[in-house]
């Protein structure tokens, strides 16, 4: 991979799988009996509050039981030793990225440990239980709700994800499903505009044809392995 300066890496539920956490379209990707993307909708929210709060509750409490993987370390160290331009986007929602220490990050999906006023817009922290009942603190309200992009919204700061995917020299996919758009169509963007696309996973995804070279694997060995290769490429460069 020649001349790589500016990298977006694209994470999904497979990488945070491996530290316990539960994907949505695996096995476990239901809750109380119903499908995940039936509770996961602004029209769930507005029907049974109290199912949708609960759910990010638990999800939130799940957070406190796990911690960062080999998978999640290696891009963390990536992110501190890479000197071009790097952008980490990922789907999830929970805050391992962050927790093992890397910085140029994004989440398109939302986070967990965040909390959005439908009354004001205001954003913040968030690590309680929302079925409590808080306040906003902004206007007062009692309008809180999972700082979460629901199925049929729209994710979070898109246009600035297409300028990296466009700008990008190598797109890595690692744990994604290649189901789930608009994630699932960077990697067409990113190999017409010229740039390398690299997949590691554990087994292949719905877009796996789109790239071109694919690893399989568990996301703890393949993304320590792949992130060791490219920085002694990058040494071995300058």
């Amino acid at each position: 991979m020649p001349d790589i300066q500016k990298i977006v890496v694209l994470t999904g539920a497979g990488i945070s799988a491996e530290s316990g956490l539960a994907t949505f379209r695996g096995p476990d990707g239901l809750w109380e009996g119903r499908r995940v993307e039936d509770i996961c909708t602004p029209e769930a929210l507005e029907r049974d509050r109290a199912l949708v709060l609960d759910f990010y509750d638990h999800r939130r409490r799940a957070l406190t039981q796990v911690a960062p993987n080999p998978a999640h370390e290696a891009l963390a160290r990536l992110d501190a030793e890479w000197p071009g331009e790097l952008l980490i986007v990922t789907q999830n929602v929970d805050d391992l990225h962050e927790r093992a220490g890397a910085a140029r990050i994004l989440h398109m999906h939302g986070a967990l440990l965040s909390a959005l006023c439908e009354g004001c817009g205001e954003r913040r922290l968030f690590g309680g239980d929302m079925l409590d009942g808080p306040r906003c603190e902004i206007c007062g309200q009692d309008a809180l709700r999972p700082d979460i992009v629901f199925f049929g919204e729209m994710p979070y700061e898109m246009e600035r994800i297409e300028r990296a995917v466009m700008d990008a020299d190598l797109f890595v996919s690692i744990g994604t499903s290649g189901a789930v758009y608009p994630a699932a169509g960077f990697v067409e963007a990113a190999r017409h505009a010229g740039a390398d696309t690299l997949e590691l996973n554990l087994e292949p995804s719905a877009g796996s044809v789109f790239f071109h070279e694919t690893r399989l694997g568990p996301a703890s060995v393949m993304v320590p392995e792949w992130v060791d290769e490219i920085l002694a490429e990058q040494a071995a460069e300058n």
